[in-house]
């Protein structure tokens, strides 16, 4: 995973590019260290899938439940079902558009050394796990503000989400089954290229 850059001006204060108080200097330094402890702690959880699912599960579970006691925030939860599906759709895509990658050439493999074709996704899963379990941190901080209480029919809601995602998951099955691709993978990852075989394969 990418690290994030540094927040601004601190870089620019602790070299001294800028001048800044000692007081502003400490508050900077306090801000990228604290940054640099969130960094780690993000990419210790990396290879930790389960653990990460099921942390988010929990909060989810948090955030349903404060919603159903306060029987409100129907707008909010709208609005975070849209993000979801737009995360699940780009979760669930290719990186490379078939569409566009079929006026290259065919795509279909022609050797058996070309079996093995891992499926990269548009967005990968941790940056999917950390954007929704991010949704959901935010949508629970704005369940304790009455601003965001915005009276509704919330049938209507979740009918207008349930054809939405009806229809939006119709298209990406359809384009799945249309370029024959896969978004998960499962048993046997299939016939490996030979090291003689590899040496004449693109690096990508």
């Amino acid at each position: 995973m990418e690290a994030p850059a540094a927040p601004v001006g601190v870089s620019a204060a602790i070299t001294g590019v800028e001048e800044v108080s000692p007081a502003e200097t400490a508050i900077l330094r306090w801000k990228l260290a604290v940054w640099q402890q969130y960094q780690h702690v993000l990419d210790k959880t990396t290879p930790h899938v389960l653990r990460r699912w099921i942390g988010f599960s929990v909060v989810a579970f948090i955030y349903v439940l404060r919603v159903y006691f306060l029987q409100g925030f129907y707008v909010v939860s709208y609005g975070l079902g849209i993000y979801i599906l737009n995360l699940l759709i780009g979760f669930l895509s290719p990186q490379v558009d078939p569409a566009i990658a079929a006026d290259d050439g065919p795509t279909l493999p022609i050797r058996a050394s070309d079996e093995f074709r891992p499926f990269v996704r548009r967005l990968p899963e941790f940056k999917f796990w950390y954007s929704i379990t991010q949704a959901f941190c935010i949508a629970f901080v704005m369940t304790f503000f009455s601003a965001f209480d915005i009276p509704v029919f919330w049938p209507i809601l979740l009918f207008y989400w349930v054809v939405l995602f009806s229809l939006t998951m119709r298209r990406q099955i359809a384009h799945m089954i249309k370029y024959r691709y896969v978004p998960f993978t499962f048993g046997k990852q299939g016939k490996r290229p030979s090291a003689e075989e590899s040496t004449s394969l693109p690096v990508d």
